[in-house]
Order: structure tokens, then sequence, then C-alpha cells
């Protein structure tokens, strides 16, 4: 034991802490590197996931914050660490025109359209509640 190289002695610590290295922490930064690159390309029209699972589109992008848009009129603040993930991506805008969701334009292209009102007889449409949320209809009765 007296006779043993110090560099012996430490020599199973340095090759655990190389395969940590490459096996954990490198990829790790990697990932961490790409969403926050990610976090920093995130522009109106992007439809993104947060990290609470909710799906939405970019409404506006302030420094810190993104407003989304989860249903037609819903619009929600958000801090911009929350997006775990983009589902979208607009295209960049040529001419300084809006971009464009494609994403949501296939949406809508697949959904049928809804009857609309007018598209209700009169006197059918004083008998159906209003679809605008349950406190609403509850307030009626």
């Amino acid at each position: 034991m007296e006779g043993q190289n110090p560099l012996e002695l430490f020599l199973p610590l340095i090759l655990i802490f190389v395969v940590f290295y490459f096996l954990l922490i490198r990829p790790q930064q990697k990932r961490m590197k790409e969403h926050r690159n990610m976090l920093q390309a995130l522009r109106r029209g992007d439809r993104v996931v947060t990290g609470g699972g909710i799906i939405g589109t970019v409404a506006k992008v302030a420094d810190d914050e993104l407003t989304i848009e989860i249903a037609d009129n819903v619009r929600v603040k958000i801090v911009r660490g929350t997006v775990s993930n983009v589902l979208a991506r607009t295209e960049p805008a040529k001419g300084g025109g809006r971009p464009r969701d494609r994403a949501r334009d296939e949406d809508e292209a697949e959904e049928p359209e809804a009857a609309s009102a007018d598209t209700v007889p009169a006197d059918e449409q004083e008998d159906r509640p209003a679809r605008r949320g349950l406190g609403r209809v509850l307030s009626r009765r």
C-alpha cells in the first residue's frame, strides 16, 4: 500500500466522472441550449404547448411574457419559459405581411362548419340556450 501511485487511487473516480459527463451532463446541456434557442425564436403565430399541456397560438410576444390564444377570443399570458414545445412554426413574413399559421388553417379546413345562428330559423333560436358558458345557462334558471 505504501508504494501505490496517487494517480492509481484517483483513476476510478476520474473514469466515473468522464462517463457521467458524456452520458448525463453533456446531453442535458445540449437539450437546455436547444430549448433556450427555441424560446428565443418564438414568433407571433407559432403553435405551442405549455408545460401544463395547454395548446395555443402565440398572439403577442413580449420580453419574458407571451400572450397565447387557446380558443376563440380567449387569450392567456404566460411566462416564456413555460413553453415546452413548438408544434408549428410560422413562415417569416415576406414584404411586411402578417405571418400565417398553417396548422390552424389546416385544422379549420378539416373541421366541419357548425350551424350558425343565421341558419337556424328565428322561432327555434329563442328556445335554444346560448352556448357561451355554464354560468349563463345556470343564471337563466
